[in-house]
């Protein structure tokens, strides 16, 4: 086996801040042998006591859960569902894009989430819910009512005479889960998806849920049918990248509202927790109705964490490292000391990130020391100089750079940094995206807004269509106010009736002179030529100056990565080379790196200028591929640039698996 201080030189750092992720926790794995349990042990066991409260007298609760950025809120949320799972489901639900779309934002992020199979179940907290529902001391009711869709709905309209909204349809929809064949097509339908004529009569219903007030029944709905179930805990997190008000400060007003609704019609059976950083609930809250705040049933902050608990963190981050070695490292915690957390942290407290950030940063230290001929716990200040790849049977000896030294490392290791937490957030989300209409209309098009913005699109302003019902699918920028704006619409609904009526807003749009040139994006079916839709949709984009723009996957895979880093940088958990990247800079790198280059649909928007044009050419493939080698070797660059000194071994295994998956993903 390989001595420590070799596995030291050659590993990729285990503190590595690509591994400082906030978000949903149902699309986040955790490896539970590193969960530290005294890590908020108060926390858990407050939260963990009002959901039992809530499991005795059905009353809904709110929880206020606080705490600085880098205190482990959305950590704390994932350790939550995954230790109170048994007894509640949870729903996770992201900032929403707009205050009058909230209610709709909410139900879609619920019914999301209830989709996921919890740990150790074989089937989805929706299924489990529903079973929840109809369990009765009658064994051989559940079968008798899954037999068929009238007496299912005429048994729970029977068992809940009064209070359920759409009860028909509802009751229609909730047979139709029982049905794997028809399972994600009512799903589409509870979250809200606008379907076809045909998808529609398959689940016996007339109507999508289209408006606020629906969403918001429909999400009652499942608080009225709480008797014989376990509670559902709605965790709203990352809340600075919320719709904002007209003052221009985070509208969390929107959110309460929601929550004393819950509260004032005396739905069943809800927890939720409102996870925010503490200096955003102090600069926020007095813009919130005193009515509402009187609605959090308890208020609980994160503090930081003793030095006792920043050393086992530190212990079980470099466990899988000293289980390499055939002798035992000089300490439990090496090449780290307790010195480099007393020095740091004299208070004798500190925020989780602040430890892990901390290890990361004496870990280089200790790497290159090492490579200097020195004690790893002797380390003293290090250059950036010492960039290198060791041979697997070389001599620990100072090598050469293989990087260019002469670009300043204040630019070259965010940059650098940047470029490998970008390849993994694109590389989740090539397996997490799988079709366009897992986000709403008004999520996708906020999307496309964020990157446009970065991209100093002139002029960008949302909901350029007259439209009350159809303006969240649109926005507006000028490639010069010579040219005059352009007008973009994003609609993804199959259902075609809808599309008719967004051809008909468009063609006002032009009438009324809002733009001068317009963009339809869609991926979904324009129908046949004698709807009256598809007959619109020729009179605007079938030779004219307006464009239809068929979006690919790989184009939203990129939209979401970018919203997903800076819903991170709003909320300063986006932490590149050992510190926190503020939104600005965010862009910044962005734009430096070019990473948005790779989407199609900017490209075909215009957003790039001409000097792109060759990528819109029918070779586009070849030019992919062209870029396949190059993107492998910009990560290897990136990651040596990162780690400063690694193993040739470690090195080339990382490569191939980085050059495996985009040969991977190129073919499918």
């Amino acid at each position: 086996m390989t001595s420590i201080d070799r596995l030291i030189c050659e590993t990729v750092n285990p503190f590595d801040s690509t591994l400082f992720r906030p978000g949903n926790f149902w699309q986040e794995s955790h490896d539970t042998r590193s969960a530290i349990d005294e890590i908020h042990h108060e926390i858990v066991t407050a939260i963990d006591h009002t959901v039992d409260q809530t499991i005795a007298d059905q009353r809904s609760r709110t929880i206020l859960l606080a705490g600085d950025s880098g205190a482990g809120k959305s950590h704390l949320l994932g350790r939550l569902k995954r230790e109170l799972n048994r007894k509640a489901f949870f729903a996770y639900v992201g900032p929403w894009p707009e205050r009058d779309y909230i209610w709709r934002h909410t139900l879609r992020y619920t019914i999301d989430s209830l989709m996921y199979v919890p740990d150790s179940q074989r089937e989805s907290q929706l299924l489990l819910w529903l079973r929840g529902l109809i369990s009765t001391r009658d064994a051989g009711l559940v079968d008798r009512l899954l037999g068929a869709r009238s007496t299912f709905v005429r048994n729970l309209k029977a068992a809940h005479p009064v209070g359920i909204y759409n009860a028909n349809e509802f009751f229609s929809v909730l047979f139709h889960l029982t049905d794997p064949d028809r399972y994600a097509l009512a799903c589409e339908w509870l979250k809200g998806d606008e379907l076809d004529e045909e998808s529609l009569r398959l689940l016996n219903v007339n109507s999508a849920i289209d408006t606020e007030s629906k969403a918001q029944n429909i999400l009652g709905n499942f608080g009225r049918l709480a008797s014989t179930n376990q509670p559902i805990v709605l965790c709203f997190d990352n809340l600075d990248n919320v719709d904002r008000s007209e003052r221009g400060h985070i509208d969390l007003q929107a959110l309460f509202n929601v929550n004393s609704i819950i509260h004032n019609q005396k739905l069943k059976n809800f927890v939720v927790i409102v996870s925010i950083i503490t200096n955003t609930w102090n600069d926020n809250a007095k813009h919130i109705q005193p009515a509402d705040l009187a609605r959090i049933d308890e208020h609980l902050r994160l503090k930081p964490i003793a030095l006792q608990l920043a050393k086992l963190l530190w212990r079980l981050r470099l466990a899988p490292l000293h289980h390499q070695t055939q002798a035992p490292p000089p300490s439990e915690i090496y090449p780290l000391s307790q010195a480099d957390l007393d020095r740091k942290f004299p208070g004798g407290r500190a925020l989780p990130r602040s430890v892990l950030m901390l290890g990361r940063q004496c870990f280089q230290e200790a790497k290159h020391a090492i490579q200097a001929g020195r004690s790893p716990l002797d380390r003293g200040e290090f250059t950036p100089d010492h960039v290198g790849v060791l041979h697997p049977l070389e001599p620990i000896a100072p090598i050469p750079p293989i990087v260019n030294t002469s670009t300043p490392i204040t630019t070259a290791l965010p940059i650098a940094a940047f470029q490998l937490r970008w390849r993994e957030t694109l590389r989740l989300n090539r397996d997490r995206v799988t079709h366009m209409r897992q986000f709403s209309e008004p999520e996708r098009i906020r999307m496309l807004r964020q990157v446009l913005e970065v991209l100093g699109v002139c002029g960008v302003q949302p909901q350029i269509l007259a439209s009350r019902t159809y303006s969240r699918y649109s926005l507006g920028f000028y490639w010069s106010f010579e040219v005059g704006r352009v007008g973009v619409i994003w609609v993804e609904e199959p259902n075609l009736v809808s599309f008719c009526n967004v051809m008909k807003a468009c063609q006002t749009a032009l009438r009324d002179n809002a733009c001068e040139f317009l963009y339809l994006i869609r991926a979904e079916s324009l129908g046949i030529p004698r709807n009256q839709g598809y007959r619109r949709y020729r009179e605007l984009f079938v030779d004219s100056v307006h464009r239809h723009i068929v979006p690919d996957l790989d184009s939203m895979q990129i939209l979401v990565s970018y919203h997903e880093l800076l819903t991170a940088a709003l909320g300063g958990d986006l932490i590149l080379d050992d510190r926190p990247v503020h939104p600005s800079e965010l862009q910044q790198l962005t734009r430096d790196t070019g990473v948005l280059q790779e989407s199609c649909l900017l490209q075909e928007l215009g957003a790039f200028g001409s000097d792109l044009s060759s990528l819109l050419s029918p070779d586009r493939e070849e030019h992919r591929a062209a870029g396949l080698d190059r993107s492998v070797a910009d990560f290897i660059f990136a990651l040596v640039q990162t780690q400063q000194l690694m193993g040739r071994l470690v090195l080339r295994e990382t490569a191939a698996a980085q050059l495996s998956r985009s040969i991977a993903r190129s073919s499918v």
